[in-house]
């Protein structure tokens, strides 16, 4: 298996060395195994917010080696970086300000989700070349954007209207679940159909409805229509409280990972870290490792994690700082250099991310998205085509 570092930007020599070890390996298998479950609705990938956090082009790639049809980002920003990359299929952004390049994303053509009549009118005042493919958005209960259902007329008549008039073509409606019940995602479907019935009865006839991600996407066959917007669950991490990804037989995609850089013999009662909240019980090793909040770490998770160091668990020791933490070992060997894993695939013993969110009170799409630029992505996997 061939790997490849992409340098964080602050790396040099005498930095400490932090990676994220990206397996493309295990993200194709994942992509494959959610795309199959989808059928025979398409699979779109979210790699958003850098493919949260692994790295938004490599991950783009091999999801549509993979079999995804299309890929989701959150801006045209990320869109165009992905167009400049070379990657020409399918791209979906669906989140504007006022100032958005929409003339840019047309050119490049850029799927636009679209929420507002404001923003077909900043489509129409851009005057592209090519009218874009819109999805219209209707909010059916999350409350962020997308239509009221007071506004969804409105906002598929003005469509119509750009359509006619050349400025975009409508493709598809859409909107994101609360996944907050099973009935209360079905209250969200139902919402939908409605719309689209009310849009079908204004003259619309869109070629696509989605309304699933990763949650309803397995667990809610019918909210999957015409695309399932695979996110968290393509990267190793269950979208649920009650199974984790290796039970939806999924495989962790990220490894986080530095090397001790320090190690130190302390008495009993010796305080460790910010406040002193750790003092030790016995006479005890230390090993400092050279990750902090800076990076990502979250640091409610002080006093309560664990990492993985010479094929053991240790508990990190006392608060987490900005650019380091603190783990006692006890009477175990350990030395300068040594690997310290933090998260991985557990296959091991190590912890996962998903026992990182139960560390952090969180969710394990928070512990992934956050590691920090000055991580380096340290790829495994790619094939020719990727490089």
């Amino acid at each position: 298996m061939n790997a490849r570092t992409q340098a964080a930007p602050e790396r040099s020599g005498a930095a400490p060395r932090r990676e994220a070890v990206i397996d493309l390996d295990a993200f194709r298998h994942n992509v494959r195994t959610l795309s199959e479950l989808a059928r025979p609705a398409e699979t779109m990938l979210a790699v958003k917010a850098d493919a949260y956090g692994h790295g938004m082009v490599p991950l783009a790639r091999a999801a549509l080696e993979a079999g995804a049809s299309s890929l989701a980002v959150l801006d045209i920003p990320a869109a165009l970086a992905l167009r400049e990359a070379g990657i020409t299929a399918p791209v979906f952004a669906w989140m504007h300000d006022p100032d958005a390049l929409f003339g840019e994303a047309a050119e490049a053509d850029i799927d636009l989700g679209i929420s507002a009549v404001w923003q077909l009118d900043a489509i129409a005042a851009a005057g592209a070349s090519r009218a874009p493919r819109v999805h219209l958005k209707v909010d059916t209960g999350l409350s962020r954007n997308g239509a009221t259902e007071e506004d969804w007329p409105g906002l598929v008549q003005a469509a119509l209207d750009s359509e006619r008039q050349g400025v975009v073509r409508v493709h598809a409606a859409w909107s994101h679940l609360a996944d907050a019940s099973p009935e209360d995602d079905a209250v969200a479907l139902a919402r939908l159909h409605r719309a689209v019935a009310v849009a079908e009865d204004l003259g619309a006839r869109f070629e696509l409805l989605h309304l699933a991600a990763s949650s309803a996407g397995i667990r809610m066959p019918e909210a999957r229509l015409g695309l399932v917007r695979f996110g968290i669950a393509a990267y190793g991490i269950s979208p649920f409280d009650d199974r984790t990804g290796r039970d939806l037989g999924l495989r962790p995609v990220m490894t986080l990972r530095a090397p001790v850089v320090s190690v130190k013999r302390v008495p009993a009662g010796h305080g460790i870290s910010y406040g002193l909240t750790y003092r030790t019980a016995a006479e005890s090793t230390l090993a400092l490792v050279p990750l902090g909040y800076a990076d990502g770490i979250p640091r409610i998770a002080g006093g309560r994690s664990e990492v993985w160091i010479n094929g053991k668990r240790h508990p990190i020791a006392g608060r987490i700082a900005m650019d380091q933490f603190v783990v006692d070992v006890g009477d175990d060997e350990v030395a300068v250099g040594d690997e310290v894993v933090v998260f991985g695939e557990g296959d091991r013993g190590e912890p996962t991310a998903e026992e990182w969110a139960g560390f952090a009170d969180t969710i394990g799409d928070e512990i992934v998205a956050r590691v920090g630029e000055r991580v380096s992505r340290v790829y495994l996997g790619e094939s020719e085509q990727e490089r």
